[in-house]
């Protein structure tokens, strides 16, 4: 299984868009520390309590040690202190990072962490058949309409059309 370790992003936009359930059937095993969870609200963490407890969502806290050795680490001053300890956790476990924060992205292709979005889960969420194309539509142009990172990137925009002309 694969490992990921997801930032908060990504968790907040899984949950307001009503996938989180999708997300975890997703055949990933899926990371974060302490630190990103906190910075959930109450219902975002309630929405995440059962994956927690049956194993699906792994909390990792980190210890002074790993303190040390972020704050050794050369990282951008863009890179809030949350996003380092999901880059720091992606090396020190081996995994992939899923994120939608372009300073977190743009530092894991700098370190050869593989990674990926928000556009990344709904290829595999429709690719599997956890979600149906037309719903996937649905769910992304939502996605567009309720946040402006996604809206106002040239890139993305793009991207998200394409698959919006696939999926309708």
């Amino acid at each position: 299984m694969k490992l990921a370790i997801t930032d908060a992003c990504i968790f907040i936009d899984v949950y307001n868009l009503e996938l989180t359930a999708h997300f975890f059937k997703l055949g990933i095993e899926i990371h974060t520390s302490y630190d990103v969870f906190n910075e959930l609200y109450p219902h975002q963490k309630d929405g995440l309590a059962s994956y927690l407890s049956s194993g699906k969502l792994t909390l990792h806290n980190l210890n002074n040690d790993d303190r040390v050795v972020m704050y050794t680490e050369n990282y951008p001053l863009s890179l809030s202190d949350n996003d380092k300890t999901v880059l720091h956790l992606a090396g020190k476990i081996g995994a992939m990072v899923l994120s939608s924060d372009k300073n977190v992205r743009t530092y894991a292709r700098k370190k050869a962490i593989e990674y990926h979005g928000m556009l990344w889960i709904f290829d595999r969420l429709v690719d599997t058949g956890l979600l149906d194309a037309a719903t996937a539509a649905v769910k992304l142009n939502s996605l567009i309409s309720t946040n402006s990172i996604y809206r106002n990137n040239k890139e993305l925009v793009r991207e998200m059309n394409i698959r919006l002309k696939e999926w309708c």
